[in-house]
């Protein structure tokens, strides 16, 4: 039996959305064999910004237990899965901050040919959900890194009609994450470890 594929979940959330989905994630990714890291990555927002929305202030206490990521979370992954919101249909200054800072690993070629995939929420339908990942998907390109989208290779696809990643719109906290958008993280950590397992091993 093969080791499994290591695969780190690295995600920035405000105020729960994100995290919820990147908990999804680390369940069907388990659940198809890999051995995964949870990582957040560092609160950049002054304390007066967080302090103005509850929810904000409530999710930033409530994963303080969570592991804030590290490259070495990287270099250890065979696969990495990035979430963010959507800001202004771009990542997150959190996460890209975090991306930026890997230009020493990038200038070694220790982010190359690695399995890269994302995930996203927004507000609102039409919010920035394809242009937030394939903005997020430059920097893929820029490692060397193997991007592997879900695609439509499940029926399930045309249900949340995002080809990119998963997305989720949750109206402003009113909308939970449920059905449809765990059935699309659950094709997109099954796809993102099958095709890591896949090219690790020299599988045709």
């Amino acid at each position: 039996m093969s080791t499994p594929v290591k695969l780190t979940v690295v995600y920035y959330s405000a105020t729960g959305t994100i995290v919820e989905i990147a908990n999804a994630l680390v369940a069907e990714a388990e659940a198809a064999g890999a051995e995964v890291r949870l990582r957040r990555v560092a609160e950049l927002a002054p304390d007066s910004a967080v302090d103005s929305n509850p929810a904000w202030r409530a999710n930033l206490e409530a994963t303080r237990s969570i592991t804030e990521v590290t490259p070495d979370d990287l270099l250890w992954a065979d696969a990495v899965i990035f979430g963010t919101p959507t800001r202004y249909g771009n990542v997150a200054a959190q996460l890209k901050q975090f991306i930026d800072s890997l230009g020493p690993q990038w200038q070694q070629g220790l982010l190359a040919d690695k399995v890269y995939s994302g995930f996203t929420s927004t507000t609102s339908k039409h919010g920035g959900q394809e242009s937030t990942l394939l903005a997020l998907y430059n920097s893929v390109h820029h490692f060397g890194g193997i991007l592997v989208a879900p695609g439509y290779t499940d029926g399930s696809k045309f249900v949340d009609g995002n080809p990119y990643g998963t997305g989720h719109v949750d109206g402003q906290g009113e909308l939970k994450v449920e059905a449809e958008t765990r059935q699309a993280a659950s094709v997109q950590a099954r796809r993102v470890v099958s095709v890591a397992r896949a090219l690790r091993d020299g599988a045709a």
